[in-house]
């Protein structure tokens, strides 16, 4: 899930938009409750975000630094002001990266990817048997020839993979694929994403990798 802060809620809800279109989850703030959010905010809710992007508002509400206190995911910031100043004190601020306004959604995904494999050392992809699954947007690969899926299985896909083995819930899913605030979603429809495919991964590897074990989640068996 990515995490908007901008005064204007025009501004939250075009980049939602924007997001949505690329199967990428998202939520937008107001800085006043997003500096409430993200001190209160269960770890669980803050380990569902991918990154967070910040543009117009309050200093007093949003600080980069008291994110990091709470996570190590990208803060990205989103410039309207065109200076070498301005620039200069955002990362002063502790901002990971400075994006300047316009900026193609594709670009801020590629920013936040390749922050994270910096700051977290996250791998470029996982093999599994003959798969290869990448980190970046693209199909998984078996035998070096792309295995199309839909986005929302193959964000499960490189959710799990990007986990390295580790046992996650189907609530953590939820959370990372759709947002912690989309209340029009059923939790119940990671189950069917994840039905459809462990069959699709069966057929083309002839096993399943994907261990699941009722109310302890789902791992990837790498």
């Amino acid at each position: 899930m990515i995490v908007i802060v901008d005064e204007r809620k025009l501004v939250t809800d075009g980049y939602s938009s924007m997001f949505d279109r690329e199967g990428v989850a998202s939520t937008g703030f107001a800085s006043c409750e997003f500096g409430e959010w993200v001190s209160s905010a269960a770890d669980e809710d803050i380990k569902s975000v991918r990154a967070f992007l910040i543009g117009d508002c309050h200093q007093d509400h949003v600080s980069p630094r008291s994110i990091r206190d709470r996570t190590g995911a990208p803060v990205i910031a989103l410039s309207e002001h065109h200076s070498l100043e301005n620039t200069l004190r955002l990362f002063d601020s502790g901002v990971d990266d400075v994006i300047r306004k316009p900026v193609h959604i594709r670009e801020i995904l590629a920013r936040i990817s390749a922050i994270r494999r910096r700051v977290q050392d996250e791998a470029k992809s996982t093999q599994i048997g003959n798969m290869c699954i990448f980190m970046d947007g693209r199909d998984p690969e078996i035998d070096g020839q792309p295995m199309p899926l839909p986005r929302r299985e193959r964000r499960i896909l490189e959710y799990l993979a990007s986990n390295s083995g580790r046992r996650v819930t189907k609530t953590q899913v939820f959370n990372a694929i759709y947002g912690i605030f989309d209340e029009e979603v059923e939790e119940n429809v990671v189950e069917s994403h994840i039905s459809k495919l462990r069959k699709k991964l069966r057929e083309k590897l002839g096993f399943d990798p994907i261990d699941s074990k009722r109310f302890l989640g789902y791992r990837l068996v790498v």
